[in-house]
């Protein structure tokens, strides 16, 4: 089935391999996501709303919260944060920018520090232990190395910070939906800005050298569908 599928995105793979379809496609990318994240948003609110209630805890010495989104994308997650948070927003993909604008003029209880056009992989226009929170929620399955993207998280965070993280991961490898997820992988790596529907991401996050880790994995209603289940923490 998987080689089936390949077969019939054999066009779009020539446009890849001729570097006209990432170009094509990001473009297109923010205006699809700016339909989809607030359906998407929605199914996981009650989640996002529990797991993001404790951030201030996490505040500096001064009492504002410095926070940094990687993969920032339309901003939905904008109205999770708390009022006089000062947010850095990361993403790699420069035409997101209208729309997260559109949604700060919408969330005025943040106060927007710096907008940068960086990949989780490459933060260096963050200093080192800069910020208080680093939040990451349906990025990991799309990044190039979900490594090099923790060891900059843990270089930005300053000490006893907390990285929060929403991701979709590989189901149990003896289920249909582990299934259908390895035959439609090469649909959604096309059309899903290069997302993996069957990343180990709990793997990644338990290798790497956080001092603790709260995760708990969640199925996003319907269940089969090939984005579930979830994992959650920080």
């Amino acid at each position: 089935l998987r080689r089936c599928v390949q077969l019939l995105l054999s066009p779009i793979h020539v446009l890849a391999c001729l570097g006209l379809w990432d170009s094509f496609y990001k473009k297109v990318f923010p205006y699809v996501m700016a339909k989809v994240a607030p359906i998407c948003n929605q199914k996981v609110y009650k989640q996002k709303q529990k797991l993001f209630s404790n951030l201030r805890k996490f505040a500096g010495p001064s009492g504002q919260l410095m926070l940094l989104e990687i993969g920032t994308g339309t901003g939905t997650n904008f109205q999770f944060y708390p009022p006089g948070c000062r947010l850095t927003c990361a993403d790699p993909n420069p035409d997101f920018r209208k729309f997260l604008l559109k949604s700060l003029s919408e969330n005025q209880h943040l106060k927007l520090e710096h907008l940068v056009v960086a990949s989780g992989e490459d933060l260096h226009q963050i200093p080192d232990s800069a910020v208080d929170v680093v939040v990451c929620t349906l990025v990991l399955c799309s990044v190039t190395n979900i490594k090099k993207v923790l060891t900059e998280v843990l270089r930005v965070l300053r000490l006893g910070g907390a990285f929060y993280f929403l991701e979709h991961v590989a189901a149990d490898h003896s289920s249909w939906t582990y299934f259908w997820q390895k035959v439609c992988d090469p649909v959604w790596k096309y059309f899903g800005d290069g997302c993996s529907l069957s990343r180990e991401t709990q793997k990644e996050l338990e290798k790497t050298n956080f001092s603790e880790l709260n995760l708990r994995c969640i199925h996003v209603t319907p269940s089969w569908i090939p984005t579930s289940p979830h994992i959650i923490g920080y």
